[in-house]
């Protein structure tokens, strides 16, 4: 026996999603995904998409760049391999500016690419949702709004009827 995924109901259009979206949150379900073929301003903040993790993450990371810089930079040159060039101290900081700001971006830039990745979970070659009926459509003219099953507002029956009361024109339970 296979386990449930969400309920999903389908809409025509992107006011219908969005009125939907609003109500569902109001009544307290937190584990809401919305599909659309068409960007839906406001819909990211109604569904409370943010995540803080990435960033923090670049910031920490772009920080940890630039302090490497400049550790390696100080290291080399004060006691690695001192070198005085015309008199200049050994420790001459205008000259690690550039390799510092290179490794901060490079940090940061990595942090990035791999973080949205891992937070995304991706490579992911297949999405319980994907077995919607009618869900290829999401790319061309149909709005889906799912609610995962670990909600814990959650009930099979009060969640497909509420799903129809707002307006959907199908209802599915989407499995595993």
């Amino acid at each position: 026996m296979s386990k449930m995924y969400a309920m999903v109901g389908e809409f025509a259009s992107p006011e219908e999603l969005m009125n939907a979206a609003i109500a569902v949150r109001e009544k307290g379900y937190r584990k809401v995904e919305a599909y659309s073929p068409i960007p839906i301003e406001g819909l990211a903040d109604v569904l409370d998409f943010d995540d803080p993790r990435l960033p923090w993450s670049v910031f920490i990371m772009g920080v940890l760049g630039c302090a490497t810089g400049f550790g390696l930079e100080t290291w080399t040159a004060t006691m690695n391999y001192p070198w005085n060039v015309g008199g200049k101290p050994y420790f001459s900081w205008p000259n690690f500016i550039p390799v510092a700001y290179e490794l901060t971006i490079l940090f940061s830039a990595f942090t990035a690419g791999l973080g949205m990745l891992i937070l995304n979970g991706l490579p992911r070659l297949h999405h319980p949702i994907f077995n919607t009926p009618r869900f290829e459509r999401a790319s061309s003219d149909l709005f889906f709004l799912a609610i995962e099953a670990k909600d814990g507002l959650f009930d099979r029956e009060e969640t497909a009827q509420m799903l129809q009361d707002l307006g959907a024109q199908l209802v599915s339970e989407v499995e595993k």
